[in-house]
């Protein structure tokens, strides 16, 4: 490895040493980089590496609350706002328990690089809490999402840092922390955060744009190896906001999506998962992915014993990971390739551990990796900020267009970073690439700081 690579490598891991699954993001990036910095000895005197690996401000905070019951919570808050190079902060927010300042770290990195993709002027963030929101009270959220917004206001701003939702963080959480924001401040800033509903300022299609641009990134993957999707099987880990719509886009395009899941479990229906219901039982009900037995009796259901998801068991031709990082091991990855997988796109962020990519690349498997083939959902949030600044409201048909484009656009940059620099087909290093040209060339530009 390039000296200088090695150097900061080790440095990082030595800074970090507490935080895997940051230091899992960072390699990847910095070993798919170096016929890039080997090009650009320049890059160590003003310490490029070293700053790009660092976040420009870590942001981290009490948010204490009053349950149901009268008593008083305490959680941690988190905002890394890892880079401004190319516009204001942007990434989601993520209540989840096992949210930490690693997690909080890894998805900001990812961010920069996603963002920088888009060819939109965003720079990258993340945040959010370790609150749970599952079996709370609508109130409890409330009130938690308003303690949250009291100290995360000061560091946010439609020209500063514009949060949007994640894991735990829907309509009903951007709508009680839009609130509150508004209330604070005294001012009604649209762009200042997005995924809002479409009637106080929200755009169309944004909840459909992470898993609709995930679908336009693997039909292009699949283009230019002469596949298509049509006639295609799909399993897709997760039931969440962004699986839901990859499976809609997914029949749209002519392929038969045979399995969803869970964290308990999965489903598989031979004859096509109907996705409305899926839609009634996550989106309505909150329920779990098991009750789409009592309509569909026919369906199997698969409850997860270990570490592995059963979902990677069954049997197709395009895996789409889409419930979180470090989902698909090595174990499963094994078992797709025997079972004769032509393509895994990432849904969720980091969802392939880094030895199940590395073996999906070796065994001639397509990879769309996360911060190309996920980024429909922050691409449709720029958009949406765009409409913000313009008091004005895209029709559906035109957002959907955008992304497209967008999605299309991405998967170029990808290809043709690839084919340049020597490893054509990678699309993991060619995202990696195509995305650090970009954030090499602003950070030179704008000196030392």
């Amino acid at each position: 490895m390039n000296s200088y690579l090695e150097k900061v490598l080790r440095d990082t891991e030595q800074k970090n040493i507490h935080e895997p699954e940051f230091l899992q993001a960072v390699k990847e990036v910095l070993t798919t980089v170096e016929p890039v910095v080997d090009k650009h000895k320049e890059y160590e005197n003003i310490a490029l590496l070293e700053r790009m690996v660092e976040p420009e401000r870590i942001i981290t905070f009490r948010v204490p609350w009053v349950n149901d019951a009268g008593e008083v919570i305490v959680n941690r808050g988190y905002r890394v706002q890892f880079s401004s190079l190319i516009g204001p902060y942007k990434g989601g927010l993520r209540f989840h328990p096992s949210v930490n300042q690693s997690i909080m770290k890894f998805l900001g990195f990812e961010q920069i690089f996603k963002n920088a993709l888009t060819g939109l002027p965003i720079g990258g963030a993340k945040g959010g809490s370790d609150f749970d929101p599952k079996g709370k009270s609508d109130n409890e959220i409330m009130r938690f999402c308003q303690s949250f917004m009291t100290e995360l206001y000061r560091h946010i701003g439609q020209d500063v840092d514009v949060p949007a939702g994640d894991i735990g963080v829907g309509a009903r959480e951007i709508g009680y922390l839009f609130g509150q924001y508004k209330r604070i401040r005294n001012a009604y800033e649209g762009g200042v955060l997005t995924g809002k509903a479409v009637y106080y300022g929200g755009s169309l299609a944004r909840t459909e744009a992470t898993g609709y641009g995930l679908l336009f990134f693997t039909r292009e993957m699949l283009a230019a190896h002469n596949q298509t999707l049509q006639g295609k099987t799909v399993t897709i880990s997760g039931s969440g906001n962004v699986a839901i719509y990859a499976c809609e886009k997914a029949y749209t395009m002519g392929a038969k999506v045979v399995a969803m899941s869970d964290s308990n479990g999965c489903i598989y229906d031979e004859n096509g998962i109907d996705i409305e219901l899926v839609k009634e039982i996550k989106e309505v009900q909150r329920g779990r992915i098991k009750e789409y037995l009592n309509k569909h009796p026919q369906a199997k259901y698969i409850e997860k014993t270990g570490e592995d998801s059963p979902v990677w068991t069954i049997k197709t031709d395009i895996a789409l990971p889409c419930a979180t990082q470090n989902e698909l091991t090595l174990n499963s990855a094994k078992i797709l390739v025997e079972n004769g997988v032509l393509a895994v796109a990432e849904g969720a962020n980091m969802p392939c551990t880094q030895e199940a990519t590395d073996y999906l690349l070796e065994k001639g498997v397509l990879v769309g990796p996360a911060k190309a083939a996920n980024a429909g959902g922050v691409a449709t949030s720029a958009i949406e900020m765009s409409q913000n600044s313009m008091r004005y409201y895209y029709t559906f048909e035109e957002v959907e267009a955008k992304l497209e484009q967008i999605m299309v656009n991405i998967f170029k940059s990808c290809k043709e970073a690839s084919e340049q620099y020597g490893c054509p087909g990678n699309y993991v290093a060619g995202a990696n690439i195509a995305a650090f040209r970009k954030l090499a060339k602003s950070m030179k530009a704008q000196g030392i700081v």
